[in-house]
């Protein structure tokens, strides 16, 4: 099981073991409750302790992080290819295809699910969290969690400068100016049971875009989001008037220029929620959008 080691300095000492999971390592209430139930889930000094057990300068404190129950929904296997690349003992980035999931859904009972992929290289028991979810059709990085407790770390850094992740897309038109940042609020359309519109009344919603090049009618963007909501990249460029090519749903439909909307999660900036290692990486644009340009 994946652990998390911690040495007590000197401005730790007397502390007991609760105050430096809750204050020091950020667990919640839940995990530390849930950890006093785990055989051997708390070790100081290689030997069993309780949550009210004193600590000082020097101890080694070992906190097991691993999951326990099973997921709602067992994944089912499928070979489907999902390059990582980058992996410890706490979390995965992948680079995801186009057309794959994050989960099976009653819609789409039949279509490769990243779950299933993981599942079919890592055993039905690997326990998925996905903590950047991306579309059916966007390509790119996706970062998972290899436990709730990382999972909750995780979530709590996105959209900080902690979690950055930097878009690549190519719209139909140009928008102008060629520079700027669209702060325009997204809530449900209710006309429709899966998409999403600029309206007052919706929760805030930032992104920043600049133009990269183009090609005839075609724009290639650089895109960075400051706020996470459903199909928020795409909204707001179909606000702007120039909506993502080969995006049916707010756009056109076009499956001779691209079957799917051309969004790419291109680079991620993450610092590791448990070594604090600056990570960087990058994804090259898949082949379908490089065709556009």
């Amino acid at each position: 099981m994946p652990a998390i080691i911690r040495i007590i300095t000197e401005a730790e000492d007397g502390s007991t073991v609760r105050h430096i999971l809750r204050a020091g390592l950020h667990f919640s209430s839940h995990a530390v409750s849930r950890l006093t139930r785990v055989e051997n889930g708390i070790l100081v000094n290689g030997l069993p302790a309780h949550t009210p057990h004193v600590l000082h300068t020097g101890d080694r404190l070992e906190v097991e992080t691993g999951d326990h129950r099973p997921p709602k929904t067992a994944a089912v296997p499928g070979d489907w290819p999902l390059p990582v690349v980058w992996e410890d003992e706490h979390l995965l980035i992948a680079d995801k295809p186009a057309g794959m999931t994050a989960h099976a859904s009653n819609f789409l009972p039949h279509t490769p699910t990243v779950a299933g992929a993981l599942a079919w290289t890592r055993g039905t028991d690997f326990i998925f969290h996905p903590v950047n979810r991306l579309d059916k059709g966007t390509t790119g990085l996706m970062v998972i969690a290899k436990s709730g407790y990382v999972h909750d770390l995780l979530r709590k850094r996105l959209h900080t400068p902690d979690f950055r992740r930097e878009y690549r897309a190519v719209c139909l038109g140009c928008p102008q100016p060629e520079a700027g940042t669209v702060d325009a609020p997204i809530g449900r359309d209710e006309t429709s049971t899966v998409a999403r519109m600029v309206r007052p009344d919706g929760a805030p919603a930032v992104s920043h875009y600049e133009v990269l090049g183009r090609n005839g009618p075609l724009t290639l963007l650089r895109l960075l989001p400051e706020t996470g909501r459903t199909h928020q990249l795409r909204v707001h460029m179909a606000h702007l008037g120039c909506p993502l090519a080969g995006d049916w749903l707010y756009g056109r439909e076009d499956p001779d220029l691209i079957s799917r909307p051309a969004l790419h999660s291109c680079a991620l900036r993450l610092v590791h929620p448990v070594t604090g290692e600056v990570l960087r990486l990058t994804a090259p644009l898949p082949e379908d959008m490089k065709r556009l340009l």
